[in-house]
């Protein structure tokens, strides 16, 4: 899988935030903070997008699983790993060091 593909299924998290329902919401927002605060502590400040890509490649998302269900243990809607995965991914990528404007920014 290459990031062009990985960043379409993080876009789509981002929109099916974005649709949820509202009384799901909050928790979905609480667990999409809170991965996006795990992907800070585990990429640190400085990375790429291909950096994030291989994290999720490598890594997979059984993580952010667990901590879904330890941020939002009542509410599974927020269990949705297609959703606030997706989402914490796609807004992590906005602090790369390589991305910008809604797209990679490649060297020429």
């Amino acid at each position: 899988m290459r990031f062009d593909e990985l960043i379409g299924l993080w876009q789509d998290g981002q929109r099916r935030l974005s649709r949820s329902e509202p009384d799901a919401r909050a928790a979905l927002e609480r667990v999409t903070e809170a991965i996006v605060v795990e992907l800070r502590r585990r990429l640190g400040g400085s990375f790429t997008a291909e950096e994030l890509a291989r994290e999720y490649l490598e890594q997979g998302t059984d993580w952010c699983f667990h901590l879904a269900t330890r941020v939002a243990p009542l509410t599974p809607a927020a269990w949705d790993m297609t959703t606030v995965a997706g989402a914490a991914f796609a807004r992590y990528l906005r602090e790369a060091s390589d991305y910008g404007g809604g797209r990679r920014v490649e060297d020429r």
